[in-house]
């Protein structure tokens, strides 16, 4: 008699032990989360009869092609299991690490990625063929580099740069990705009001790890934001030392994050898989949509901005030239040409340990290199191949202003660390210093270091400003400003001393706390005019976490729970303590966060990482 049917009627995937196994049981132990290249078990149960060899065949297709695979552990437990880590901030001189929960393993985080996927345009567009490049990192990327900002669609950021954030969210107050996740989720795909850059990253980062695609946050200070494709950035300054807003398309943001993902790059030549770019922060259209990458670092680092994807814009960012002019009247006149001012300090958080990693030879060779300038010219070729083809003196880009002149690019800045050198040879040296770090709500100390490298004797004529900045290097009115005459004897050296009131800034201090103080000098001797400036970020009041062990509080602590107690009113100088008892959720290393906000700063944060032992039960 022919044997009955075999009819499956349950299948068991085992969740609770391949989860564990595939490093997925802290996503979920009742639905099945695994990892490529890796076995997993699922059991079969039928009715009537059981499976005979021989006789029955079962038919399993499974699809697996891993582009994303990293061969070292320690990568893999940083840049896909860690569910914590640092977005840098501050300046190139004043790098702050800010802490940020990606909390990728929270258990409806996964549901959140997969509808996110099913709200792009692309599936909106054509849900089966979407379904089919899933498996594609390349593409995958492109899909959350998109739906991370709300430009094109129901993304889950909109982005504010206007300092006015009274029907959302500030930016600086967020220091999760799931609370806005699950936000966005809740409301059934309303953009969450607001994000910046950091924001962008940090949740993009949550989403790609979350997709087991190897993820890292990116931090580029003095990254350039230019418009016409020539990669140099023109910033226009009057008399007085204001930089002036209106008169430039380009800007130099203080600072600018982005992701890094790990993936193959089978749609390029061999060599240029491994670290790619992506940038969701909506700044430019790719392909029509707000998006950006992945761009190769290693086509970014030798130029070649012919490949795929977004890399003239990448490159841009961390390579441009700036050159700054002084505007007076209908006439401007060149005051600095500087090659160093854009992609300095790139930054990212260390594998294996909550240090910094600078990662800037990554993505350029030395700065004032025969390599770089090289570098510079072979993407300037790339994206202007008409505008570059002469190589006669006269004609070439030297001579069309395209670049600077050798003598120019290969002279040494009078203040590398600040790039505060004049275009020509100016015979006075001028740099800016700290007296301390400061402090909001503390006067700033600032000394101007000015020394004659002539031998005549010689006046300079300085107009100092000082105006807050937004971190997109948008400037706001001058709140300062100052003008002196200085006498030299030959080869004199001289330091003029000021302070910058709180009184004097605190009314006009943005949110980013950063303040740019610039002079602009004039030599009654060549009557060469000089440039030199400091970026000030002002730091936040500190905070310090003691952490006690003993018996659990009767409080469980997460992100989605949120523990508050009121500190104050606070006098100048006081300090206040505040203890809070919590039931950590998570054996293992993790990060407790202190947000503070308060009726004169924002944004006070603290951190500390902490290993929480296993307990019996859990």
């Amino acid at each position: 008699a022919q044997a009955a049917r075999l009819e499956i009627i349950f299948t068991d995937f085992q969740c609770s032990s391949n989860n564990l196994q595939h490093h997925t049981a802290e996503i979920s132990t009742k639905q099945l989360v695994v990892r490529r290249g890796q076995p997993f078990t699922v059991t079969l149960h039928f009715r009537a009869r059981g499976y005979q060899p021989g006789t029955d065949t079962i038919l399993l297709i499974t699809e697996t092609e891993d582009e994303v695979y990293l061969e070292s552990e320690p990568r893999r437990q940083e840049y896909i299991m860690k569910d914590y880590g640092f977005v840098y901030q501050g300046n190139k001189n004043w790098i702050h690490p800010c802490p940020w929960n990606y909390g990728q393993f929270e258990e409806d985080i996964v549901e959140i990625c997969l509808k996110l996927l099913d709200r792009s345009l692309y599936f909106q567009h054509d849900p089966l063929r979407d379904y089919s490049l899933r498996k594609n990192p390349v593409y995958i990327s492109r899909v959350v580099s998109a739906m991370i900002n709300s430009n094109d669609d129901s993304g889950v950021l909109q982005g504010n740069w206007s300092e006015d954030y009274s029907n959302g969210t500030s930016p600086s107050e967020w220091s999760g990705s799931v609370a806005i996740l699950r936000q966005w989720h809740a409301t059934g795909g309303q953009p969450v009001r607001y994000g910046q850059c950091w924001v962008f990253a940090a949740v993009m980062c949550t989403v790609m790890r979350c997709l087991g695609v190897p993820t890292r946050v990116v931090t580029n200070f003095d990254s350039d934001h230019e418009k016409d494709g020539n990669l140099i950035i023109e910033e226009f300054y009057d008399s007085t030392g204001r930089l002036l807003a209106n008169e430039s398309k380009d800007s130099i943001w203080n600072f600018h994050v982005w992701n890094e993902c790990w993936m193959a790059r089978q749609d390029l030549p061999p060599g240029y898989g491994g670290w790619q770019v992506l940038d969701a922060t909506p700044q430019e259209t790719s392909n029509g949509l707000f998006c950006c990458g992945p761009a190769p670092v290693r086509a970014i680092k030798e130029g070649d901005v012919q490949l795929s994807y977004d890399a003239p814009f990448v490159f841009s960012m961390v390579n441009a030239d700036r050159v700054a002019w002084l505007i007076r009247g209908t006439r401007r006149e060149k005051l600095q040409w500087d090659t160093r001012a854009v992609g300095n300090n790139i930054s990212t958080k260390c594998l294996g340990s909550d240090e910094r990693e600078d990662i800037t030879d990554s993505y350029k060779h030395q700065e004032g290199s025969v390599e770089e300038r090289q570098v510079f010219l072979k993407a300037l070729t790339q994206r202007h191949p008409k505008r570059m083809r002469s190589p006669s003196p006269a004609t070439g880009p030297r001579a069309s202003g395209i670049l600077p002149a050798v003598s120019e690019a290969s002279t040494p800045l009078s203040a590398p660390a600040e790039g505060d050198s004049p275009l020509h040879a100016a015979q006075t040296y001028l740099k800016f210093k700290l007296d301390e770090s400061p402090e909001i709500g503390r006067d700033i100390g600032l000394t101007l270091l000015a020394h004659n490298l002539g031998f005549e004797y010689k006046d300079l004529k300085l107009n100092v400003s000082a105006q807050s900045v937004l971190h997109d290097g948008t400037p706001l009115p001058p709140f300062w400003q100052d003008t002196l005459y200085v006498s030299f004897r030959p080869k004199e050296e001289k330091t003029i001393p000021w302070s910058i009131s709180y009184t004097q800034y605190g009314k006009h201090v943005s949110q980013d706390k950063l303040i740019r103080v610039v002079a602009i000098g004039e030599e009654n001797t060549t009557w060469e005019k000089l440039l030199v400036e400091k970026i000030i970020t002002l730091a936040s009041p500190a905070v310090t976490i003691n952490v006690r062990e003993g018996a659990p509080g009767p409080l469980n602590l997460g992100e989605q729970y949120g523990l508050t107690k009121l500190v104050g009113p606070l006098r100048a100088q006081e300090r206040a303590s505040v203890t809070f008892p919590v039931t950590p959720m998570k054996s293992g290393q993790r990060q407790l966060q202190i947000n503070i906000q308060s009726s004169r700063f924002q944004a006070i944060k603290g951190h500390k990482t902490v290993m929480v032992a296993p307990t019996s039960g859990w």
